[in-house]
């Protein structure tokens, strides 16, 4: 957590922060949740012999782009106020009446962009996984199947869940306007 005023970068963090933070916390659900997913069921995620990793590899990098770009387009412009430059210059008033003008005019990312990173992210590891499958030398009928079983089993349900629990998280970490915990002999006008 940055220890700014709330309010001036939009939130308890900032929206670099969390994008790093949601971004590697995909990337470490999504392996975790394809994983289980391929322990309970028994079945490998990418179940047809002689295509190796490519197609699932290009399928993860792709998803883990989908992701930072859908998130980076929800919360980019978190905290950036609506004031107009008359108000800015005119710094009328005390510093706390600016900051309190500041965060009620500041955007606040909307938690919208959580579903429209999921189907980003689901979108571009099908996707992905079919264009690694063919790149691989797989005929497109071989890929489209790999990638229609993905999209319609618990493997693409597991890409999905991941992107959109991080998605969620990571504007919940811009949006939400905390500060960090105090012991009550922390507080300087407490006597």
């Amino acid at each position: 957590m940055t220890g700014g005023a709330p309010g001036r970068d939009g939130g308890s963090v900032r929206p670099v922060t969390a994008l790093a933070f949601a971004t590697l916390g995909f990337v470490a659900l999504a392996i975790f949740g394809l994983g289980m997913t391929s322990l309970v069921t028994g079945e490998e995620v990418i179940a047809t012999p002689g295509l190796g990793p490519i197609p699932g590899a290009t399928g993860m990098v792709l998803a883990i782009l989908a992701f930072a770009g859908g998130l980076w387009a929800s919360i980019r412009r978190a905290g950036v106020t609506d004031a107009s430059p008359a108000d800015a210059l005119a710094g009328t008033g005390s510093s706390r009446a600016r900051e309190d003008r500041a965060v009620s005019g500041a955007r606040h990312p909307s938690f919208w962009g959580a579903a429209w990173t999921t189907a980003a992210c689901f979108v571009a590891y099908i996707g992905g996984v079919w264009f690694g499958a063919v790149a691989s030398g797989a005929a497109l009928g071989v890929a489209g199947g790999v990638a229609g079983r993905l999209a319609t089993s618990w493997f693409g349900l597991a890409i999905a869940a991941s992107a959109f629990v991080c998605a969620w998280a990571g504007i919940a970490l811009v949006r939400t306007r905390v500060h960090r915990p105090r012991w009550p002999w922390e507080d300087e006008f407490d006597e």
